[in-house]
């Protein structure tokens, strides 16, 4: 499958460093929300094939395909990789690896145990190791490994290069317990995260200076302490090779050698006929083709697909005449072109009978695919449009269309922070509401996006306008005036006046017999409606408590019912004006938040209570019972305001893996067309996908996926948090690249990581989760597929899902196997 790979930040990120593409999602209701419970859900369970370690064979090796050579095999580094990633775990501790319900499992191999020992006055963790816990120099792992790496990763000290320092900063002090084998570690704050922090672990050769860490653990790692230790790096042949570690305590790894190999994804189907790869990932096309083998059986070539089996009768048979008649050339033409398609079926069906040898593992990868819509400026950064957006769509049928074919459950993702079957996981999509079309189109006509909006002449003002500080600051200057010059400039502008309205009247009428009667009632009701609308913003501030001055200083991100709303500044700017809210949009505003404590569980947001009812209208979960929401009964064409139609540019990456990506991407876009939104759709190499459009904010709408993590409070703050003002004008936005946030979801996520109840930091997320749910500007759709090709002799690898590989399981149960090519076609 394609991977897009993510460059990492510079302060904090999440565990797994690549960034996945495809995606699946449906939003209940409201209603159909469960209670403050935790929700009961399952994981898909992996499939590796298990087998126990006495049927495993010892010996042989075991190629293993990646995408492309690890740039680093330091972990904490910008540049490390899923490859990075897979190299790491088996040749280096990590004390806390997830388990099949995306669960950190204490890892005994080097932990005997590791708890909160004292919470007050400072919290002090006791990790207790394993005794015979041991670098392959021979030297026990201890307190000084952990203080070189807290040193590294505190962020104290520029002269390491780190992603991330999250967890690391907030510890006081590591010291050397009652013996060598203990690690006492006193946080200055509390971290309800420690589970994340030392894994994977260095030793301290690494960590303890700035060249060895920036450089030195880049293309080696001299000391390591896991199941396998590294052999060697050859770039040329793109593989790096792991043998098994004679130091290893632990059970011993059942391979002599796992050797991870770069195979491009469009090569894949190939390297696993040609016995290449014995484990690699693969996408649709090659499952497909492993699946109609084995279908096949020993039935001879296959004569229902591959080369030619499109190839009707008629077409044969003057294929047949042309290269057996009479014009030579032709004949030469038609005989070579029969040639090589003769030889395709050869080789397609020597293919086909190579894959026969391999099996399809297929479970849910921990990861998940989103809509990103992009609020720093455009159309987006009004939250009324994003939510409009997020609820045309039908999550149900993007889920399906990726899962269901490949027999996996296509159920809708209800969390941003967990994923189905982890601890902790709720179903917050009701604070956002259902996919209604009528409400959708509801949202965009209250934000004014019409039917006639593209033919409409620019206004020059607007709230919150450029022109509007203009006009006010020449305001400011007309009043240090003498009462003289005012006079003369109120005789002058008078005069002006009476001349404009002369000469308005005579061209109105001149127009006025090409007036409608409706057309002069809509115009004097939209005076109407804007001084109403002036007098309900005025209303709305008082009833909030915010002024002139504070609007001025927001950042043009919107907490749903708190924050003041996204303006219409410059693209992209950081300096977003604010757009103060109508009366409408701030009881749509209210009822969100009022939503979003009702799917949460945080009864004060539930309990809101200001002006949220409205005169006419129906109930809609954009806005409370009564609310008025004017919407066309159908929409024909791209809607607009101010002369522009409602278009919306959507990145996608073009590449061969990318397919099933670019099937959602066309479906979502007929979704939006549907309420009159219009997308652009721009396709993209891969290999700039993500830093010179996502990254750089270069989009309104993209698809791309975030991995799952244990520890949603630490690696879920910097991809939701409110971005900030850098001195230069840009925005400073971590990983929250749709640029959407709110001090509120801030708040809740520096609450919970310092919550040590773990019961009470989960409830805190799911709070945070229904308020990202309520902003809108990640939308999640599904989790995604994994299907990974294993050579059938091969147990204890493939789908692993949640949990994290055991490497020193895998092995051929077939004691006969060597692993060799010509074994595995027999």
């Amino acid at each position: 499958m394609s991977h897009v790979g993510v460059p990492r930040g510079t302060v904090r990120k999440r565990r797994s460093l690549a960034l996945l593409t495809a995606g699946v999602l449906t939003i209940p209701a409201l209603a159909g929300c469960s209670s403050d419970s935790e929700e009961t859900s399952r994981a898909v369970p992996q499939d590796i094939a298990p087998a126990a370690r006495d049927r495993v064979a010892d010996g042989s090796t075991v190629n293993w395909a990646v995408d492309a050579m690890p740039t680093t095999l330091n972990a904490f580094q910008a540049d490390a990789d899923s490859a990075t990633t897979k190299i790491t775990g088996a040749l280096l501790p990590t004390l806390f690896p997830m388990d099949a319900a995306g669960h950190p499992k204490l890892n005994p191999d080097y932990l005997e145990s590791a708890k909160i020992i004292e919470r007050e006055p400072k919290q002090v963790v006791l990790y207790k190791l394993n005794q015979q816990a041991v670098w392959s120099d021979g030297r026990e792992i201890g307190a000084p490994d952990f203080v070189a790496q807290w040193r590294a990763l505190s962020g104290k000290d520029s002269a390491f290069w780190t992603a991330r320092n999250a967890g690391y900063e907030r510890i006081e002090k590591i010291e050397r317990g009652s013996d060598d084998l203990q690690v006492r570690v006193t946080f200055a704050k509390p971290y309800a995260d420690w589970r994340s922090l030392f894994s994977p672990l260095y030793p301290k050769e690494i960590t303890g200076s700035p060249d060895t860490f920036n450089d030195g653990a880049r293309t080696a790692l001299k000391n390591t302490a896991g199941p396998f230790q590294l052999k060697g790096v050859d770039k040329a042949k793109g593989t790096v090779t792991l043998v098994r570690s004679p130091r290893w305590w632990g059970e011993k790894a059942k391979l002599d050698s796992l050797v991870f190999r770069v195979v491009a994804p469009k090569d894949r189907t190939k390297a696993l006929a040609d016995g290449t790869v014995h484990v690699t990932d693969i996408d649709a096309a090659t499952a497909d083709r492993i699946a109609l083998a084995l279908r096949d059986g020993s039935g001879g070539q296959p004569l229902t697909h591959g080369p030619g089996a499109d190839l009707t009768p008629a077409a044969a048979l003057r294929s047949w005449a042309l290269a057996h008649g009479s014009d030579e050339k032709q004949a030469e033409i038609a005989q070579a072109a029969r040639e090589a398609n003769r030889k395709a079926v050869v080789a397609y069906g020597a293919e086909q009978k190579a894959l026969r040898g391999y099996a399809v593992r297929k479970s849910l990868e921990p990861a998940y695919t989103q809509l990103a819509l992009n609020g720093e400026s455009g159309p987006l950064a009004d939250d009324r449009v994003r939510r409009a957006v997020a609820r045309a769509l039908d999550r149900q049928e993007l889920a399906e269309t990726v899962l269901k074919p490949l027999g996996l459950p296509a159920k809708p993702l209800g969390s941003h922070l967990a994923l189905a079957g982890q601890p902790g996981y709720k179903d917050g999509s009701g604070a956002l509401g259902d996919q209604n079309t009528k409400e959708a189109q509801a949202l965009l006509a209250d934000a004014g996006w019409t039917q006639g909006g593209a033919a409409e002449k620019p206004k020059d003002t607007k709230a919150g306008s450029e022109a509007e500080k203009k006009d006010a600051e020449k305001k400011e200057g007309e009043e240090g005036t003498t009462e003289k010059s005012e006079k003369s400039e109120k005789s002058e502008k008078a005069d002006k006046a009476d001349k404009a309205d002369k000469a308005g009247k005579a061209d109105a009428d001149e127009k006025k017999t090409d007036k409608t009667e409706a057309e002069e009632k809509a115009e004097e009701k939209a005076d109407k409606d804007t001084d109403a609308d002036k007098d309900a913003d005025k209303a709305d501030r008082a009833a909030t408590g915010s002024d002139e001055s504070a609007a001025s200083r927001a950042e043009g991100l919107y907490i749903v019912g708190q924050d003041d709303k996204p303006g219409a500044g410059p693209a992209r700017s950081a300096a977003t004006h604010v757009l103060a809210p109508s009366r409408d949009a701030a009881a749509q505003s209210i009822a969100l938040l009022r939503q979003a404590g009702a799917v949460s569980g945080d009864s004060a947001a539930a309990k809101v209570t200001a002006q949220d009812k409205q005169p006419g209208g129906a109930a809609g979960a954009y806005a409370p019972v009564g609310t008025a929401a004017p919407a066309p009964a159908s929409v024909k064409g791209p809607l607009g305001k101010d002369g522009k139609t409602l278009t919306l540019r959507f990145v996608l990456p073009s590449g061969p893996g990318s397919q099933s990506l670019r099937g959602v991407g066309d479906r979502i876009a007929a979704m939006l067309e549907k309420i009159g939104i219009g997308t652009e759709i721009t396709k993209v190499p891969d290999e700039s996908y993500f830093k010179d459009h996502i990254a750089s904010g270069d989009y309104d709408l993209a698809l791309y996926s975030w991995p799952a993590t244990a520890y949603p409070a630490t690696d879920g703050r910097p991809i939701y948090a409110k971005p900030e003002p850098a001195t230069d004008g840009s925005l400073l936005v971590e990983q929250n690249y749709t640029r959407v946030g709110t001090d509120h979801i801030d708040q809740l996520f520096d609450q919970a990581v310092a919550e040590l109840d773990e019961k009470a930091s989960r409830e805190l997320m799911k709070q945070a989760d229904a308020r990202i749910w309520a902003a809108a500007g990640s939308i999640p759709l599904f989790q995604r597929p994994q299907l990974v090709a294993v050579d059938k002799k091969l147990s204890n690898v493939g789908a692993f899902g949640f949990a994290a590989p055991r490497y020193q399981d895998i092995g051929f149960t077939d004691r006969q196997a060597a692993g060799s090519p010509a074994d595995r076609k027999k």
